[in-house]
Order: C-alpha cells, then structure tokens, then sequence
C-alpha cells in the first residue's frame, strides 16, 4: 500500500507583498490585479482568490458565464456596475454577488464612476471549465485552450459517414 502523505501546508502572505500585474485590451478592458492563491501555491489549487482594483472607465473582462465554475465578487472599495443578463446593478463597498456555475447569464463589471473600484474575485480553477461570451458569440474550452464561434454550429452527425 502506498505510504499516505499530507497535503503540503502553506505559510500566509501579505498582499503588500504581491507585485501588482496589469491585463488591458484596447481603451475598453483594464484591471490590475494580485492572484493571492497563485502567490503561495502556484497553480496547485482548486479555489483561487484574487484582488483587483477596476480602473475608472474601463470593463474588467468580457460579459461572460461559466459552465463548470462557480464565482464569487466582494466589493472592498469604491463603486461599479454589475452588468447581470440584461440588468444593471449598481455594487459599493460591502456589497457581495455570486454566479453560481450552470447558469447562462453573463456577467461583468464596468467602472463608471471616476475613482478606482476594488474587490475580491473568489472562484474555481477547473481544467475542464467551458466559458461562454454571449456577446461576441465565443465559447472557449479551457482544456483545449481554443474558442468556437457558436454561429458554427454543426448537427451531432455532421461529418460522419453514417452509410
């Protein structure tokens, strides 16, 4: 029988301590952010925590819902808009959301104020997570590292000699 060892245990780290990194696409898409789990355990986890500060004016990512993960917002510091399916809902420090997986409303943040929105993002790493982007029309699979146009989609039988 195989000797049982424990999972390794990880030391606390102060956010101070984690270099702040920057994603932008174009004058639409910016956040800066602090992937807290990454910093003591690499990619060896299940649910991650990241810190992230949404620039006045800009979209943190792309309106999107997961598959497979489920996600969790808590606002720190400043204000924004949730973008949920067709509603917008305004968020302020102190307020919390959560997008359960399987659910096929899209979902985002946009900071229209003029000062820094910050928050904690808590969610799954799943290897097999499929995400779908309603308004461009995309789904991507993350362990194929690809996306699809989902106007291409095909029959179940498509492609296959069936005679």
């Amino acid at each position: 029988m195989p000797e049982q060892t424990d999972p390794p245990s990880y030391h606390p780290v102060s956010s101070g301590e984690i270099e702040l990194e920057t994603y932008e696409k174009g004058s639409r898409f910016a956040i800066h952010f602090k992937h807290l789990t990454s910093a003591i355990a690499g990619d060896d986890y299940n649910v991650g925590v990241a810190l992230e500060e949404l620039p006045a004016g800009k979209q943190s990512n792309q309106f999107h819902f997961h598959m497979l993960e489920e996600e969790h917002i808590f606002v720190l510091e400043g204000s924004c808009t949730l973008r949920l399916g067709d509603k917008r809902i305004p968020m302020h420090a102190g307020d919390y959301v959560m997008f359960p997986a399987g659910r096929t409303v899209g979902h985002c943040l946009i900071n229209e104020t003029d000062a820094v929105c910050r928050y904690l993002v808590i969610g799954e790493q799943n290897p097999n997570e499929v995400s779908v982007y309603p308004d461009s029309n995309k789904v991507q699979v993350r362990w194929l590292d690809e996306r699809y146009d989902r106007r291409m989609q095909l029959d179940y039988w498509d492609g296959e000699v069936t005679d």
